[in-house]
């Protein structure tokens, strides 16, 4: 049982944030919820996804 949490302590899940709305000074929320791994991946994320305010795909990074 120890070991199982241990596991599950290591997924996070992070908030995602378009970098073309935060660039053109609109309104920048979190469009995407997403998990990862903290001890596999300790940089920032940068996904494509789609942005429903600019009504296309853009390149999402982790906020912090």
């Amino acid at each position: 049982m120890a070991d199982n949490k241990k596991n599950k302590d290591a997924r996070r899940y992070v908030a995602l944030e378009c970098t073309e709305c935060k660039a053109n000074n609109k309104v920048s929320r979190e469009n995407h919820f997403v998990s990862k791994n903290t001890k596999t991946t300790t940089d920032r994320l940068e996904l494509n996804k789609y942005c429903p305010v600019c009504r296309k795909h853009t390149e999402h990074v982790e906020k912090k």
